[in-house]
């Protein structure tokens, strides 16, 4: 894979994991992470995985997007197998396709909101002629268009995850993993930032891949997957409200 046309982007389904098992140390310090699960996510879902500490989610999630490797298993990346990729073309996966979202914003703190947005296209060697309108056009995407200059410490929580979440979707990625994106707020920006979630998978199509541990913020999917001793315990679409 030399560049991210190698892809199919019109690959109905954009995750398949299957029979994907992961295990951590040897003989009776041996630990089974995950157990031969079987997961598809398609093209444009919006799919909330819950579990308890230690059920396998985190490791699933870390596989999905190339910060790990299964120890057995398939896992076809838009129809491509990501086990032939080399480091360099994980690499390559991540930096095109995907888009990362944690609890813990993970912002520079003495670096502008617009100059955060930015790093990612840094990566990709883009110049600040054609950086920064992109950043700014990711930062007016979640509506922070007027603080684009503001440090991290001049932001509240929810403009901070905001400027996470502009960095995140300023390559226009395939899919957007988030971690506990709300772990760290309030339940009204908590709801602002689901709110802008859900937009982001209706409006642009983006498949959203999130780890939440509530159950109110795992509502806003339409699919909840929920992880169990390294196994799916279950697989269901979410009820809408009346």
């Amino acid at each position: 894979m030399s560049d991210e046309e190698t892809f199919d982007a019109s690959a109905p389904n954009v995750i398949d994991l299957r029979g994907v098992s992961k295990t951590y140390g040897r003989g009776e310090a041996e630990v089974r992470a995950l157990d031969r699960i079987d997961l598809t996510i398609r093209r444009g879902e919006f799919t909330a995985v819950m579990g308890p500490s230690g059920s396998g989610k985190s490791t699933a999630m870390n596989i999905i997007g190339c910060l790990d490797q299964p120890t057995a298993g398939s896992y076809r990346f838009n129809g491509v197998e990501v086990g032939r990729l080399d480091r360099k073309q994980r690499a390559l996966l991540r930096r095109h396709y995907i888009g990362f979202v944690f609890q813990g914003f993970n912002l520079l703190a003495r670096t502008s909101a617009v100059e955060n947005v930015e790093l990612p296209l840094i990566y990709r060697g883009l110049r600040q002629s054609e950086r920064r309108p992109l950043a700014l056009k990711a930062l007016e995407r979640v509506g922070l268009a007027g603080r684009a200059g503001h440090t991290p410490s001049e932001l509240s929580g929810g403009q901070q995850q905001r400027v996470a979440i502009a960095r995140a979707i300023v390559t226009d990625p395939a899919v957007l993993l988030a971690d506990e994106p709300t772990g760290n707020l309030d339940t009204r920006t908590s709801e602002e930032i689901m709110d802008l979630l859900v937009d982001l998978n209706t409006s642009k199509g983006i498949t959203v891949l999130m780890v939440t541990h509530e159950p109110e913020m795992a509502g806003y999917a339409r699919r909840v997957v929920e992880f169990l001793d390294g196994r799916i315990a279950s697989d269901s679409a979410v009820l809408e409200a009346a």
